[in-house]
């Protein structure tokens, strides 16, 4: 597998995933079920989840896969591998407010490397070249021909007027608490792995999240970020954000541009 061949296999699939979506999502009504982990799941979920194994499995059948709603490969284990979430921000998916993604990501000796981030219903797209760069895509995405895309790259940020972004389902005191350390001029919400998308594009400098995730809800963004400059470590002792643990859980991270001056948890 090339890297060439991989970005406009995971990008057409995240299209093609997002409109099973968005018929489900503009329908007047779905079912909404509750996994053992107490997370909610769609039917969206599992629509997507199909399309992009099918497609992944076939495109590159010698290579790991990894994806949130198929618990069994949850089980695999190693460095080097495909990572999906079919729909980040389920919750934002149900109470219909557009910020939830599909994200596919490559993760190479523990490092996501390539992804693509697909915003469906605020029709943006984010994804990595294969020369690593990241860029967004406008226009009408087609799935079998990229069009017109724009170069990302993390703010030159400004240590006295910082613009952060955090979780719009999970913001809690301890991330207030945290955000309180810096000098924020502005600072806004949002769902999915978006917020990384944000900090790519320099609409923001800085996405501390301190609560729960996975690797498969961070992979893609995290990839997509990399690529426009920006970094992600851990919250503890700010060392690289690493991929392939057990069980996929994430400790608390901070996604940021790298001028930004970071603070101690």
């Amino acid at each position: 597998m090339t890297y060439e061949d991989l970005v406009p296999v995971i990008r057409r699939l995240a299209i093609e995933a997002g409109a099973k979506i968005m018929e489900i999502y503009n329908s007047d009504d779905f079912d909404v079920k509750v996994k053992s982990d107490e997370s909610p799941v769609t039917a969206a979920d599992e629509a997507a989840d199909a399309l992009i194994s099918e497609g992944l499995r076939a495109a590159f059948p010698d290579m790991m896969l990894v994806t949130e709603e198929q618990s069994d490969s949850h089980k695999e284990r190693g460095d080097t591998f495909l990572i999906v979430d079919p729909l980040d921000g389920t919750k934002e998916f149900i109470h219909r407010r557009g910020d939830f993604t599909v994200n596919i990501a490559l993760v190479e000796k523990g490092v996501p490397t390539r992804g693509v981030v697909y915003a469906p219903a605020k029709e943006r797209m984010f994804f990595t070249l294969a020369d690593g760069s990241a860029v967004e895509e406008t226009g009408a995405f087609d799935p079998d021909t990229i069009g017109e895309t724009n170069p990302i790259r993390v703010a030159s940020s400004d240590n006295a007027a910082l613009m952060v972004v955090a979780s719009k389902s999970h913001r809690d005191q301890a991330t207030d608490d945290y955000i309180g350390k810096y000098n924020v001029r502005d600072s806004k919400s949002a769902g999915s792995s978006l917020k990384f998308c944000l900090v790519a594009t320099g609409e923001a400098d800085l996405y501390p999240r301190v609560g729960r995730t996975m690797e498969w809800d961070t992979a893609a963004g995290h990839a997509v970020l990399a690529g426009a400059g920006g970094k992600v470590v851990r919250f503890d002792d700010h060392s690289p954000l690493v991929y392939g643990k057990e069980g996929y859980a994430n400790p608390f991270f901070i996604a940021y541009a790298p001028a930004v001056e970071l603070k101690k948890a």
